[in-house]
């Protein structure tokens, strides 16, 4: 029997909060905040209406919730079933058809290989023990010519400054433990990920906070917080 690849830590953290998934103002605003970027990202590099997606790392819907309401057929999955429960009550208050599932990357890679138009998986990498598994499952759920996207921490300096003292215990803006920093990865690392995985990189960028105006913009640079589109060979 394989282990399966979950920090109970990180689930149990999470879960704790699932409450306040969709408080705009509780520790999951800058979710809230990065969400339209992250969608027109994906929107700007493929369609995104009438396809098959799969959001691994759901949570509670935040992602998977706009994807759906632009017309696509959303799956969510993650092993939260406190998170899943406030995404399943949330999509039904806002009427979006939306199918979520108490199961892992790779049971469901197992499930449902070659099924999904496009697959996403937004800051989760950094939370459990094998990352290059879930990105071998996303691959494994994208059908052939399949777009897949992943979004992730850098691992340096300036990410620990930034992402853990600067977020976490000067401005306040996530709860103190959000990040373990030894969970970071290079985009050297991801991108080594996704070609071990037979998929094909197609951008890179740069998420990006400017604390003075309380502002996130995409752009160059990936010292930081980054996100890669990638592609299934046909």
């Amino acid at each position: 029997m394989t282990t399966e690849n979950k920090d109970q830590a990180e689930l149990d953290k999470f879960s704790e909060l699932a409450s306040r998934w969709w408080d705009e103002t509780s520790e999951f605003k800058p979710l809230h905040a990065i969400n339209p970027l992250r969608l027109n990202w994906i929107q700007s590099k493929t369609a995104v209406a009438k396809m098959k997606i799969i959001d691994i790392g759901c949570g509670g819907g935040i992602l998977s919730e706009s994807l759906a309401k632009c017309g696509a057929d959303t799956t969510g999955i993650d092993l939260s079933s406190k998170a899943l429960k406030v995404a399943k009550l949330h999509a039904l208050e806002t009427q979006t058809s939306i199918q979520y599932e108490l199961i892992s990357a790779e049971e469901m890679a197992a499930k449902s290989p070659e099924s999904f138009d496009i697959v996403t998986c937004m800051e989760m990498l950094e939370h459990v023990p094998d990352p290059k598994s879930i990105v071998q499952a996303a691959a494994k759920m994208a059908k052939p010519g399949g777009m897949l996207f992943f979004s992730t921490l850098n691992r340096n300096l300036k990410s620990y400054l930034m992402a853990i003292i600067g977020a976490e215990y000067i401005l306040n803006i996530l709860p103190k433990g959000t990040h373990d920093y030894a969970k970071f990865i290079k985009p050297s690392e991801l991108t080594n990920f996704t070609r071990d995985a037979g998929l094909e990189l197609l951008d890179m960028t740069g998420l990006h906070f400017n604390p003075i105006t309380d502002h996130y913009y995409l752009g160059p640079g990936v010292d930081v917080n980054y996100m890669i589109a990638v592609r299934k060979p046909l």
